[in-house]
């Protein structure tokens, strides 16, 4: 039997993670970090390529229908999501997948805020984000 892996990096703000059938995961886990209550305007931040700019690659929001049947929610109770772009060509057993992360809340107070932001609810996560940088599929950007 196959085993799928997931290969996690957190960067600031958000959470990559890789998908490869050659690799075997056993556990991943998610390092968390404070922030003040600041929300802004959500973009995957990257470092574009000139030559790529007039073709940008947005990638669709997937909420995960199911999973609340299984008591996976977010704060709020709405299903969670992620950001998923399958592999091609040469890559095509390769995904990068984007987890919305970006630390956790420790008071009650801060878990109620929480819940009407991107971190807190599937119901405030962009629909559709530009996949540049580490996310690119373009060897310049991500190679």
């Amino acid at each position: 039997m196959k085993m799928l892996s997931l290969w996690v990096l957190s960067l600031g703000f958000v959470s990559f993670v890789v998908y490869s059938k050659d690799w075997v995961l056993v556990e991943a886990g998610f390092e968390g970090f404070k922030f003040a209550q600041e929300e802004a305007i959500f973009h995957v931040d990257g470092v574009p390529s000139t030559s790529d700019s007039s073709d940008p690659k947005m990638v669709d929001l997937t909420l995960i229908q199911g999973a609340t049947d299984k008591g996976a929610v977010c704060l709020d109770g709405t299903v969670p999501g992620y950001h998923l772009d399958r592999g091609f060509g040469s890559g095509a057993n390769s995904w990068l997948i984007q987890l919305e992360g970006g630390g956790w809340c420790n008071t009650i107070r801060n878990c109620v805020y929480r819940q009407t932001t991107r971190r807190g609810s599937s119901k405030f996560m962009e629909k559709k984000i530009l996949f540049t940088g580490i996310l690119s599929d373009k060897a310049e950007q991500n190679p």
